[in-house]
């Protein structure tokens, strides 16, 4: 890699970026290099998490990506339930619920739209999928669906006990899905059709694997960190079409989760649906695996509210996502049509997120 290379010059570029304008009010120039940053730290992240993945191989690779952005995203809801504000109780509910319709509906469907119009019918293990829904479909009934039911506590909220046992249920199952996807069932997530380009490409050396993985941490610190400081800029726009005030959360989310898209896109093109659902799932579990104990333990700690059960709206379309994945990844085969479905699934979701 050289020094003057623009994978690595750049990601160090938007970090230095990022250190210029945090904590200032953004005029027109500072928006438009923040959002023009924010794109190019995508791209580079995506570079970068594929030089790892090429050298760790499936289904390291993928689990990489998964957590480095999950770890930063856990981060910026830590600081920002620390900063209180309107809608902090709130905050870590509504990026949950996001991420998962976004990765499950969102990612997953334009995955299965691009690819099977590129490969008609689009291949991938049922095993591992079928291990990634079976954990996901739990996790967001303990964490999302539950509080709205249950009567110890007003409100959508966990009382103290329940809110443990679902920390450390949630950790549990991700850690177990972890072990079956990494060591004990690893076949079950390696892809079903070979890459031949990436097969004869030569994989990178250790010392090039660990730049590029310095320089993907450094691209999605520039990531976060630079959607957080447009933030004020997306509540104004969101302010003046009157939109719910957890728009917000979908837009940041949306922009958090862009490294990731661009991958399991890049993958489903060259016909590596398994790489595609091992990022988009692997993503989703690990944002509530890790995000929920993370929190739990900071509401306790710190006495901050804590309201995690979503309106019953939310609750339909997630009841309907999760039987509509499962249709989707039973047969191992999938096609455009069921791409079309998710998306329009999605689509509701953004419309209903704009006009409840």
């Amino acid at each position: 890699m050289r020094v003057w290379d623009p994978s690595l010059v750049l990601p160090i570029l938007a970090c230095a970026l990022l250190a210029a304008v945090w904590g200032r009010p953004l005029g027109l120039v500072l928006v438009l290099l923040t959002a023009v940053g924010v794109v190019a730290a995508v791209v580079l992240g995506v570079h970068h998490a594929e030089v790892v993945a090429h050298r760790v191989g499936e289904p390291f690779g993928t689990l990489v990506l998964a957590l480095a952005i999950t770890v930063i995203e856990l981060g910026l809801i830590g600081s920002i339930m620390l900063s209180g504000g309107e809608g902090a109780s709130t905050l870590a509910r509504d990026t949950l619920f996001a991420t998962v319709m976004i990765i499950c509906n969102g990612v997953v469907g334009s995955c299965l739209v691009v690819g099977a119009l590129r490969h008609h019918v689009l291949a991938f293990r049922v095993e591992g999928a079928s291990h990634a829904l079976a954990v996901l479909a739990p996790l967001v009934t303990l964490t999302l669906v539950l509080p709205h039911f249950t009567t110890t506590t007003p409100g959508p909220t966990y009382s103290l006990a329940q809110l443990t046992f679902a920390g450390a249920a949630s950790l549990v199952l991700y850690a177990v899905f972890v072990f079956a996807q990494t060591v004990r069932h690893r076949a079950y997530f390696l892809p079903v059709v070979a890459d031949e380009e990436e097969q004869d490409a030569e994989p990178p050396s250790s010392r090039v694997a660990r730049s590029s993985m310095a320089l993907l941490v450094l691209c999605l610190v520039a990531v976060v960190g630079l959607a957080k400081q447009l933030a004020p800029v997306i509540e104004g726009g969101v302010r003046a079409v009157s939109a719910p005030p957890s728009t917000v959360g979908v837009v940041i989310a949306l922009i958090v989760l862009l490294p990731e898209s661009i991958a399991a896109l890049r993958a489903a093109i060259r016909n590596r649906m398994q790489t595609s659902l091992n990022l988009a799932l692997g993503s989703a579990l690990a944002t509530i695996g890790l995000t929920i104990p993370c929190v739990a333990v900071l509401a306790v700690r710190l006495g901050l509210p804590l309201e995690l059960g979503l309106a019953p709206t939310q609750i339909v379309l997630l009841t309907l996502t999760m039987l509509l994945s499962a249709i989707t990844l039973a047969g191992g085969r999938a096609t455009v049509v069921h791409g079309a479905v998710h998306l329009v699934v999605f689509g509701a979701f953004l419309v209903l997120a704009l006009v409840p």
